[in-house]
């Protein structure tokens, strides 16, 4: 048996149909009956068939909730821990340690308890610390801690630091890092927003460099992972490393939009990200931009994904492939 956490989201969603192909004994993780129909839609975009999507044993649960989650364990010999918090607003820290990191170290005691073969984590290239100016992050950099670190890295280092304890307990772990997730089927949250975004005449940019990678070319890698005879080591996942000028002019370009022609300034995005917090507070609502992603639009942080392409022989698609096939997708589910 296969239990796949985070089940609805972008990666579990994406991931659940692939083992479908190879497997018939998958359960995931869910919350709502509305999320489940997010996953359908997924599917459809694979295949007709509906037996894949019946082969899922849908487990309605907390991750964060341990009586719940026992029996979500029995029987399992494999483990895809996807389910993650993901925000850069201060007021969801508390949220995102519960999550992260409190979740992730139940996941870790039951799959010690249960005696699972091994288990696969979905981290983050913000897990991953900065190498020497010049050249490359990988691996081997270390995370941090004295940096202004958002506190979704915070919880996502925190989670990575339970998984490696799995590792001294005798469950077999692999850690995957992927640098921002592009896919399709979930256009109004995470980077999806960025595709709606460039689809409605978005006329911004900036010129802030960092890691891309493809929906497909995450699932995949921690399938062919979790199937190798690889053990405790840790992958980053990027594809190509671009601007999010390059970004969106490719968006725009698959789409037959006009691009973003308006570059904006880290001057500018400082003092919006202000404005945008006192707005947020006033209103109760998520702001449009915080310290953080702010930051992160103008950063210029490269990764390298010769580890996980020496280990296992991968080859990324194409981001601008990737985007191509994504943008096709966006006014069908």
């Amino acid at each position: 048996m296969i239990l796949v956490t985070g089940g609805t989201g972008l990666v579990g969603s994406h991931l659940l149909y692939h083992l479908s192909l190879e497997n018939d004994t998958i359960r995931a993780i869910y919350r709502t009956e509305a999320s489940l129909e997010k996953v359908k839609k997924v599917f459809s975009l694979y295949t007709s068939d509906e037996k894949l999507f019946a082969k899922i044993e849908w487990f309605l649960a907390d991750i964060t909730q341990v009586p719940a989650m026992i029996p979500a364990f029995i029987g399992v010999k494999q483990v895809y821990h996807c389910a993650a918090f993901i925000s850069f607003d201060l007021r969801d820290y508390r949220e995102m340690r519960k999550v992260n990191i409190h979740g992730t170290a139940i996941m870790v005691n039951l799959s010690i308890d249960a005696k699972v073969d091994k288990l696969c984590f979905v981290s983050s290239i913000a897990a991953v610390g900065d190498a020497i100016k010049g050249s490359l992050t990988d691996e081997e950099d270390e995370w941090n801690k004295e940096l202004d670190n958002s506190g979704y890295s915070i919880t996502k280092y925190g989670a990575e630091m339970e998984i490696w304890r799995a590792s001294q307990e005798g469950v077999e772990v692999v850690i995957v890092n992927p640098g921002v997730i592009l896919g399709s089927g979930f256009w109004s949250a995470g980077s999806g927003k960025l595709f709606s975004k460039v689809y409605s005449g978005f006329k911004y940019y900036t010129e802030g460099v960092t890691g891309f990678v493809s929906v497909q070319d995450v699932v995949k890698p921690m399938i062919l992972l979790m199937n190798a005879g690889v053990k405790n080591e840790r992958f980053i996942l990027v594809s190509e490393n671009k601007s999010f000028k390059e970004i969106f002019f490719l968006m725009a370009d698959a789409f037959g939009k006009k691009r973003p022609s308006i570059k904006i300034k880290s001057w500018q995005t400082a003092v919006f990200w202000r404005i945008a917090w006192v707005v947020s507070r006033i209103t109760r609502k998520e702001p449009l931009l915080t310290k953080y992603s702010a930051k992160s639009a103008h950063s210029i942080s490269k990764y390298s994904s010769e580890k996980i392409e020496e280990t296992i022989g991968y080859q990324f698609e194409s981001i601008e492939k990737s985007i191509k096939k994504i943008c096709k997708n966006y006014p069908k589910i």
